[in-house]
């Protein structure tokens, strides 16, 4: 903010000054002070006129357009009205008695309100002179008030209460207030909805503490502001934008608030600007900016951000602070005055005026100063003094011109102090519209025409010194004019764009347009023009050859206002378009494959109010409201900044910078940049670019930087070439762009080359188009290309034609001939004409064109003729596959010694065995190898089973075994059905078939070493079904199954006893297993049958075991002879004192142990359940006990009788049955006890065979369901945990154990039977019910690997 000038006046010292700024244009101020006059100032300072008062001034008020000041004096009744058009003061009389207070005019109309001490009115209307007084409106003084835009006068006192007049006088409102209102303003409160009813909010300070708010049409409803204590009372306000009101406080406070009704009550921004005070508050709606005073400074605000403060002037020299602000209304100026008598007015905002000659500009940076400087060459700026405000700055190489309505000043720059000289000033025929200069020339426009005339000429006649343009007034006015070193560009309504030599004025070129030229634009040396047309389109013209190009600028925004060309020596043909808010970038392209065009390169943001006066390399000079320059880097040549620091651009950042490079013909730089970081898709756009631009050397080198060596070779091989549009033509070719490469080969030397490309590309159609026009003995060639293509693609009535077309009959090109002649033969059958077709195709000499048809006639269904065209060319297999579907035998059968192919002989021995001839039919399925169908024939028709056995030997065919194998069956020839069973793999079958005719040794024999363990476990199975022991043992030791096989053996007849025992030594040393090294040691101990084996046995026993754990078969022999004797408690101590003796050295326990030791605990158990009456229980334990009777010999007629007492007690008839008929054997009959005898006998004469059914419980394994007293899983094989409570099998969920031996016992059973017993029936220790726990996890019990099965 610079100070323009300051006023101080002596009459006006130590008082607050009255002033008032003309309203709209702003040239004058009017000041009261003191003294008894008005002073009326220039907007430079210099004082213009002064009225004399009869008194001191008390109020003063401009009209709406500023042309008429009214003043109101103290001791006077007239009203003074000074004239600003002519400067002339008129007074009127008022023709009120007592003192005026208050004067305002109307924001509308010529309406003049005046107000009295009394509180009187006057209502003057300045055009009809009418005067309309209006007594009584308030009682008191009127000391402030407000018109509306609707002509409503509102008015406040200083008896407390507001007023609302039209603008006859008469009172439409009136409201009370709480203290004296001080300043009135009519607005718009803020509304969610746009209001059309205009100015219908009152705002009004009340005694400086309440900001109040009504709607005229509702007064009552009043909304009552009020603010913090600490802010000081309210010095002024003022609204602005949708509904915001500004107020400033006295102690130094600047708050922003709303008047929406969601928002009010809610500050919106608030600083305290001024340490000790404010004074005053100013708003600029043009320059949307906000000002406050206080202390000593003045702070500006930007409305749109209220936190930026765009300026803070200080004035420290005003030592008792300042007083009131106020801007004009263009915002240029802003005046301050001060509690002494002085009054500040500073530039706020300059118009932006200037103007440039290549790398110079002008610029206006005051009122009354033009600054030129040269930045870009680096000169002193200088600054030049002017008469008036200039409206228009015009700048030559050596001169600068400002001016206002149509009058020019000329100024000379020198290089001497002070850097100009002032030369003349020039009135001319009307007011300017615009000027330019070159060296010697000035041109000015005005009112559609343009003066062309020397600037220093004084020698010549003045004929020679100027001209006026057009000469005649036909060729319709002038809107636009610009000046180059050489020429000057005028263009007109009617849309001509004339060119004129300015040497000797004539005209050089014109181009009419079809819209007026309203701006243009040349480039420094004119070779080039911009033009902007009444629609707003943008046009680029080259005047030197105005018939080659003008080109329509693309995406040309509407609101464009001017365009700068680039100063820079090498950016020829690159110029700036500008509007208020964007520079757009443009590039001409004048050498291109597609000849010259313009590209827009992009667009860049500008500050608010920045005028662009300079492009120069991608940086644009730029003027602002404040006087000064600012330089903005435009963001299309963004990747010139960043030349220094590549690496640190992302890769989106740096093929943006190499788009921008390309498109600006910065072939250098965009080379730098893929060098630098270029990936492959770069490289190849800027390639592509280099294609565009034609720079085929530049080319190259990005191409084989690249690695593109294809393209290298061929750019060196159009780099000699002179023609543009040949090079141009290879260019685009190269682009793809065949249609355009088409063209300009055309438009060459040597058309011939299009033809040559289209052949190229296969683009057969558009190749014959210009072979008819550029080489006729062409056509055959491309017809016969063309055809092919036709034929692949289906379409063969086209191609048919082509192949005819293509035949030259001529002795060179014979090959050629026969091609089109084998094309025509394949068509011709492909649309249906055979005869002719395959008769070519048979005179033609190639055999591959005889396959081909025959193909076709194969597809075709037309069998014969196919056959006979792969006859005659030798295509055997072919013809004898094709007579086959057409069932000619008898060609076949010739063709047949050619034929290698089996699927051939196959087809024929199939068709030879229908019909019967199975010899023939046998020799043919030999031929295709068909082994399994020549061993059916021999074996089904031709009953020759030596050829077949042969033949299955030799080939080793599954299938064919097996036929054998059913051959041999029907004749019941076993042992070799067998066989050729296994040869042909089907194990199962040959087992099956040996275990129905009991020829299991056979199939044991013949399997031999290939077996596998299943094999051998099958043969073992079936020998012990055959209680063959011997065999089945020495199976199951193959297959691995030692106990199995030990057992066996074990059980084998004393006649085969030396082998069988030699076997389980070699069994049980293989096994290395404790438990069967248990059996073995007691059988070789005798215990299972009484017979002690010879003790060779058992030493060769310990050899093979080289182990040495006597203590189990000791325990197992002492507890069978205990059994034998009938001493059962103690065999089961024994027994039991063994087993968890094993348990704890985690020994295995054999299974014979444990089966044992259940057995006994079964017959223990017995005794229990009987005492309790639990005969059930009871009888299961008996039925078991029975079932091993064997191991009881000492008491087996006691076992049985009781068994059948407690079967027949517990309902089990059935089983009481079983076990009576058992003692009715003779060994047993004479030891029944007499007492039971005779119900046994009668049990048995008439057997009753009824049984309750046992319960079945899921096995704790697998959860099969089961009868509760079975202890071997039938489904997972598992010998189950049994219950030493019940002998049941456990159940998972009912699963306790005894605390001191560990052995399960079903939890619910266990408590019901410690009811009655006090010890463990196992282990014998005390056990109480309390003792028993539920276990919920039994996994550990159920390991199956504790038994040795």
């Amino acid at each position: 903010m610079k100070s323009v000038f300051i006023l101080n006046d002596k009459a006006w010292a130590g008082s607050s000054l009255l002033y008032m700024w003309q309203r709209t244009l702003g040239n004058y101020i009017a000041v009261a002070g003191q003294d008894n006059s008005v002073k009326i100032f220039d907007r430079h300072g210099h004082k213009w006129t002064e009225i004399p008062l009869p008194g001191r001034c008390v109020g003063m008020d401009w009209d709406k357009d500023g042309d008429i000041l009214a003043v109101i004096a103290a001791k006077s009744s007239s009203i003074y009205l000074w004239d600003a058009s002519v400067n002339k003061t008129s007074q009127i009389d008022s023709g009120m008695r007592d003192q005026m207070s208050f004067i305002l005019w109307s924001k509308t109309g010529p309406l003049l309100a005046v107000g009295t001490v009394k509180g009187n009115l006057l209502i003057y209307n300045q055009q009809t002179s009418r005067k309309i007084p209006v007594l009584g409106k308030h009682t008191k003084k009127i000391t402030c008030g407000c018109w509306s835009v609707q002509n409503l006068l509102a008015l406040g006192s200083d008896d407390n209460t507001l007023s609302i007049s039209n603008h006859e006088g008469d009172t439409v409102r009136q409201t009370t207030l709480r203290g004296e209102p001080t300043e009135v303003y009519f607005s718009m409160m803020k509304t969610d909805e746009r209001s059309s009813l205009g100015e219908i909010t009152v705002s009004v300070s009340v005694e400086k503490k309440i900001l109040m708010l009504f709607n005229i049409n509702d007064p009552d409803n009043r909304i009552e502001l009020t603010f913090q204590r600490h802010y000081g009372s309210i010095v002024s306000y003022r609204w602005y934008g949708d509904g915001y009101i500004l107020i400033g406080f006295s102690h130094g406070y600047f708050v922003v608030i709303s008047t929406h009704i969601k928002e009010i009550g809610h500050e919106l921004y608030q600083a305290h600007n001024h340490k000790d005070s404010l004074n005053s508050v100013a708003i600029s709606p043009t320059l949307n900016k906000a000002a406050s005073c206080g202390d000593n400074s003045i702070k500006i605000h930007e409305l749109s951000e209220l936190k930026d403060i765009s300026n803070v002037v200080r004035l420290d020299d005003e030592t008792k602070g300042l007083d009131q602000l106020s801007w004009t209304d263009d915002g240029q100026m802003l005046a301050v005055s001060t509690q002494k008598g002085t009054l500040h007015v500073f530039l706020t905002k300059l118009p932006i005026l200037g103007d440039s000659f290549g790398t110079r500009l002008a610029y206006l940076t005051s009122l009354l100063e033009v600054t030129v400087s040269n930045q870009v060459e680096g000169e002193n700026p200088v600054a030049i003094d002017v008469e008036v405000e200039p409206t228009f700055i015009a700048l030559g190489p050596y001169h600068v011109a400002v001016g206002m309505n149509n009058r020019a000043w000329f100024y000379a720059l020198v290089d001497q102090e002070p850097g100009f000289n002032r030369l003349k000033d020039i009135e001319y025929l009307g007011t300017i519209a615009s000027m330019c200069l070159n060296s010697d020339y000035a041109a000015a426009l005005f009112e559609g025409k343009v003066q062309l005339h020397m600037i220093e000429g004084k020698d010549q006649e003045e004929s020679k010194q100027m001209k006026l343009f057009p000469d005649d007034d036909r060729k319709g006015r002038i809107l636009c004019h610009a000046l180059t070193a050489d020429f000057l560009y005028y263009g007109t309504d009617s849309g001509n764009v004339v060119c004129v030599l300015v040497e000797d004025w004539e005209t050089v070129s014109s181009y009419s347009h079809s819209l007026g030229v309203r701006k243009v634009f040349p480039d420094l040396n004119g070779t080039r023009l911009v033009f902007i047309d009444d629609k707003n389109g943008g046009f680029l013209l080259s005047p030197s050859n105005a018939t080659d190009f003008c080109l329509e600028l693309p995406n040309f925004s509407p609101t464009i206002t001017g365009v700068l060309w680039d100063n820079w020596h090498a950016d020829r043909g690159v110029f700036v378009a500008y509007d208020d808010d964007k520079v757009y970038t443009y590039a001409l392209h004048k050498t291109t494959i597609y000849g010259p065009r313009v590209v827009l390169v992009g667009s860049t943001a500008l500050l608010f109010s920045q005028k662009p006066l300079l492009m120069h390399n991608g940086e644009l000079t730029c003027q602002t409201a404040s006087g000064k320059t600012s330089e903005v880097a435009l963001s299309t040549h963004s990747f010139l900044k960043n030349e220094t620091n590549l690496s640190t651009d992302s890769h989106s950042e740096l093929s943006n910078q190499l788009e921008q490079a390309l498109k600006l013909k910065r072939f250098q730089e965009a080379l730098n940049l893929c060098k630098s970081a270029g990936s492959n898709v770069d490289w190849a756009e800027l390639g592509n670019a280099c294609l565009v631009h034609m720079e085929v050397e530049l080319a190259i080198q990005v191409y084989r930087m690249s690695g593109n060596v294809g393209m290298v070779l061929s750019l060196h091989g159009i780099q000699g070439i002179e023609d543009m549009n040949l090079r141009a033509g290879h260019l685009a070719m190269f682009l793809g762009e065949y249609n355009l490469a088409q063209d300009l080969y055309l438009s060459s030397s040597s058309p011939i080359v299009a033809l040559e490309m289209r052949r190229d590309l296969l683009h057969w159609d558009s190749a014959l188009m210009l072979a008819k026009r550029l080489a006729e003995d062409q056509i055959p060639f491309i017809s016969k290309e063309y055809a092919v293509h036709l034929e692949f693609i289906g379409d063969y009535v086209n191609a048919l034609a082509h192949y005819e077309k293509g035949m030259t009959h001529n002795n060179k090109s014979q090959e050629h001939d026969e091609a089109c002649q084998a094309g025509v033969a394949r068509m011709s059958i492909r649309m249906g004409d055979i005869r002719r077709g395959a008769a070519q195709a048979i005179q033609h000499p190639s055999r591959v064109l005889k396959k081909e048809c025959g193909a076709i006639l194969e597809s075709m269904k037309q069998f014969s003729e196919a056959a006979q065209l792969y006859e005659k060319g030798q295509y055997y297999e072919k013809a004898a596959s094709v007579y086959i579907r057409c069932k000619n035998w008898a060609k076949v059968g010739e063709l047949l010694p050619q034929v290698t192919s089996p699927k051939i002989h196959l087809q024929y021995a199939k068709a030879k065995e229908a019909d019967g001839k199975y010899k023939e039919s046998a020799r043919a399925y030999e031929s295709a190898k068909d082994w399994d169908n020549v061993i059916r024939v021999l074996l089904d028709h031709l009953n020759n089973p030596e050829d077949a056995v042969r033949i299955v030997r030799e080939t080793q065919s599954i299938d064919g075994a097996k036929m054998v194998a059913r051959f041999f069956l029907r004749l019941n020839d076993y042992g070799s059905a067998i066989h050729f069973l296994v040869l042909s793999q089907c194990n199962d079958e040959a087992f099956q078939l040996a275990q129905q005719h009991g020829q299991m040794e056979v199939y044991a024999d013949i399997i031999g070493p290939e077996a596998t363990q299943e094999d051998y476990q099958s043969i073992a199975l079936y020998f012990e079904g055959e209680k063959k022991h011997l065999q089945a043992g020495k199976f199951f030791q193959k297959c691995g199954q030692y106990s199995r096989a030990l057992k066996h053996f074990l059980k084998c007849p004393n006649t085969d006893d030396n082998l069988a025992v030699e076997m389980a030594i070699e069994t049980v040393g293989q096994a290395k297993d404790i438990s069967l090294t248990n059996q073995l040691i007691d059988y070789l101990m005798g215990e299972s049958d009484g017979m002690p084996k010879d003790a060779k046995y058992l030493f060769r026993l310990y050899m093979a075991l080289e182990q040495y754990r006597e203590a189990a078969r000791t325990a197992i022999i002492i507890a069978r002879e205990e059994q034998c004797a009938g001493n059962y408690r103690n065999a089961h101590d024994v027994l039991f004192s063994m087993y968890t003796e094993l348990q704890a050295q985690k020994i295995k326990i054999p299974a014979e142990m444990a089966t044992n030791l259940m057995i006994l605990h079964s017959y223990l158990l017995v005794k229990i359940h009987v005492k309790r009456g639990d005969h059930l229980k009871g009888a299961r334990m008996l039925i078991r006990v029975s079932n091993n009777i064997s191991k009881f010999p000492a008491h087996v007629v006691p076992i049985l009788t009781s068994a059948v007492i407690e079967c027949h007690r517990a309902g089990l008839k059935n089983s009481a049955f079983s076990f009576a008929a058992m003692l009715m054997r003779p060994e047993y009959r004479n030891e029944i006890d007499p007492k039971y005898r005779k119900k046994i006998e009668a049990m048995v004469r008439r057997p009753d065979t009824s049984e309750l059914e046992e319960e079945t419980t899921p096995c704790p394994f697998c959860g099969v369901q089961l009868p509760q007293n079975e202890l071997l899983c039938i489904s997972c094989k598992n010998n189950l945990p049994y219950c030493i409570a019940t002998g049941r099998h456990m159940l998972k969920e009912d699963w306790s154990a005894c605390p001191h031996c560990e052995f399960p016992a079903l939890y619910s059973q266990f408590i019901l039977l410690l009811e009655t017993e006090t010890v463990c029936p196992m282990c014998s220790e005390t056990l109480t019910v309390k003792q028993v726990k539920k276990i919920s996890d039994c996994s550990k019990y159920l390991q199956t690997d504790e038994l040795d099965q």
